[in-house]
């Protein structure tokens, strides 16, 4: 008597149980693919057990994928040989082309897109449970799993890829990094959002962007007399001042304002032990990238340098606080009222002293000037003019109006600007 095959609730139940199964290797597949690796670094050194599975299968992808695709086909063929024999029971044939759509329509909405979708959107959700059963099988099948990654490994190879080559490596670049600080913004406080995007500025700006320029320099000049010497002393706002012969371009040292203290106790005070106390000047070009200022700062333990051009002239000195400054901000609450070269008018304009960095401007105001060639908007008007102009010129620039209030000793001394809706092209009204 021949033995009757499986019911069809049976046919039935187990081919339900294998698109489970192969939604199951599906989702893990995206799911393990898709964990941002950096959190997934970040949650193992928390002890992360899920992250820890997740992280010790990611070391060896060929292994992992190889574990998966070999489940995933296994089930989807065995699924396929239990459908055709359901198609065998409902329809009497085998009606291969009706098995097939349907069979490829199941296997599409509940083993393929839905489960990958659902993991592609929660990926630790899925990755970290299911390592559970991955590491499991991986042992279990090893065998099979390392005779498959043999094979491929070897195709790979003749196809002339390397198996670890280094450009696979999730390095970030500058600008990749910038891009994860943006996309970070609305998870971390406003402010270190603006300091980890200043950090990365720093590269990009040199000494010669934010230095204070030397006809602002407050130095102390030998040559004059020791009792304007000791009232510029008393008066000063600074902790520490260029002393120079004559001319700023001869910068003898730099006096600390501190140790001023000691000297006058001495009762004949001269100059020569004014100078005799300064320490000896710090000279650095001008086109020395910010980051690395920073750090020469440190390792010297200074705080004031003396920037020279290609001449080796003075142009001007920038110390470690302007430094600090392009990273926090300057050390006040609100920026427009409190800085000394722009003042908000009832109009909503600007009156900006034309010797304010570009730097500044766009610091303070929240504007994006351009700032690639001259650094001072006194150089960027008499860029776009060539020529000096005289008062009452206004220039539309890059979504912003600048007219020019005054004009002194062959420099715009005065602009008064504000925004505009939308950038035009550069224009002169008369």
């Amino acid at each position: 008597m021949e033995s009757e095959g499986p019911s069809l609730l049976t046919l039935v139940l187990s081919f339900t149980g294998l698109i489970i199964a192969s939604a199951y290797f599906s989702s893990s597949e995206t799911g393990m693919m898709s964990l941002n690796r950096y959190r997934l670094k970040h949650l193992k050194r928390e002890q992360h057990a899920g992250a820890t599975r997740a992280s010790r299968l990611l070391e060896k992808p060929d292994k992992l994928i190889g574990v998966i695709l070999i489940g995933n086909n296994f089930v989807n063929f065995l699924a396929a040989s239990i459908a055709s024999s359901i198609a065998i029971q409902l329809l009497g044939d085998p009606a291969p082309l009706a098995t097939a759509i349907v069979l490829t329509l199941v296997v599409l909405i509940f083993a393929e897109v839905t489960p990958k979708t659902v993991a592609a959107l929660y990926p630790e959700r899925i990755a970290y449970p299911s390592s559970l059963l991955l590491i499991l099988l991986l042992k279990v099948l090893y065998p099979v799993v390392w005779m498959v990654n043999f094979v491929s490994n070897g195709l790979v190879r003749l196809l002339g890829f390397t198996l670890h080559d280094s450009d696979s490596q999730q390095h970030l670049s500058p600008e990749e990094l910038r891009t994860v600080v943006y996309e970070s913004g609305e998870r971390m406080p406003r402010r270190r959002h603006g300091m980890l995007l200043n950090i990365l500025d720093l590269e990009k700006a040199t000494v010669n962007d934010i230095l204070v320029p030397r006809h602002e320099i407050l130095g102390i000049d030998v040559d004059d007399d020791l009792s304007e010497i000791l009232e510029q002393i008393a008066g000063s706002q600074h902790t520490r001042m260029p002393v120079y012969r004559g001319d700023i371009d001869n910068i003898v040292g730099i006096l600390h304002l501190r140790s001023i203290g000691r000297l006058l106790k001495v009762e004949n005070l001269n100059k020569a032990m004014i100078v005799q106390e300064s320490s000896e000047p710090y000279f650095i070009p001008e086109s020395t990238p910010l980051h690395t200022q920073l750090f020469k700062f440190q390792k010297k333990k200074l705080r004031m340098a003396v920037v020279v051009d290609e001449y080796g002239a003075v142009k001007g000195i920038v110390t470690l606080e302007d430094i600090l400054e392009e990273i926090v901000g300057d050390f006040t609450t609100d920026l427009a009222d409190s800085s000394k070269d722009i003042h908000a008018q009832i109009d909503g304009s600007y009156l900006i002293d034309g010797a304010t960095s570009i730097r500044e401007i766009n610091r303070t105001l929240g504007w994006e000037l351009d700032s690639g060639g001259a650094k001072t908007i006194n150089g960027l008007l008499m860029e776009i003019l060539q020529t000096i102009p005289e008062s009452s010129v206004g220039v539309q620039l890059n979504g912003y109006y600048a007219e020019i209030v005054q004009t002194k000793d062959n420099v715009i001394r005065t602009v008064r600007m504000r925004a505009i809706p939308q950038a035009i092209e550069v224009m002169i009204d008369g």
